[in-house]
């Protein structure tokens, strides 16, 4: 099952003539940091049958930063019961490329997920430059970063993101 696209252009179109509503579906940390005008935020993890009652009459459109995450779910977003519903082509990062206006938040931390590449990429870097100039035995830091990216991937659970989420610049921008 898969949600039609719609360009960021007649998505604008329909905006304008309110005849759209925008549900943006990523966290609430990168929508803090980055979103189109007008988007409402509804992140995947939380989204409620009934958070739409009163804009049924109108097209639903969803979108996050690159149209993936949203086709990935269609069908859990058709259930929401829109008699028309829309995937954003190219999500944020298409409708940038399309020119339109977005609003960003240069104080807002970047994305939870591009956070935990950085740590875990770092991690992993500095031991095997430690394992190379100082002891073999720091390669196991590398493989302890490896064997988490790997249980994060196959549980869906990532410890290094819960404990990143933490951390004081994350913690206002976590709650919409």
């Amino acid at each position: 099952m898969s949600l039609p696209k719609i360009s960021p252009a007649e998505l604008q179109r329909r905006l304008q003539a309110d005849s759209a509503v925008l549900i943006d579906i990523r966290e609430p940390s990168e929508f803090a940091r980055e979103h189109i005008l007008g988007a409402r935020l509804v992140p995947l993890t939380a989204i409620d049958s009934h958070d739409f009652d009163t804009q049924h009459d109108k097209a639903a459109v969803f979108t996050c930063r690159s149209g993936n995450r949203t086709t990935m779910n269609a069908a859990r977003l058709l259930a929401k019961g829109f008699r028309e519903a829309y995937v954003l082509d190219g999500g944020l990062d298409g409708w940038k490329r399309a020119g339109l206006p977005v609003h960003f938040n240069a104080a807002a931390p970047i994305d939870l997920q591009r956070q935990v590449q950085i740590a875990a990429g770092s991690l992993a870097a500095t031991s095997a430059l430690l394992a190379w100039l100082v002891s073999p035995g720091f390669i196991l830091l590398s493989g302890f970063v490896g064997a988490g990216l790997v249980m994060a991937g196959v549980t869906g659970f990532c410890g290094m993101a819960k404990i990143l989420a933490l951390l004081p610049w994350n913690r206002k921008f976590m709650t919409a």
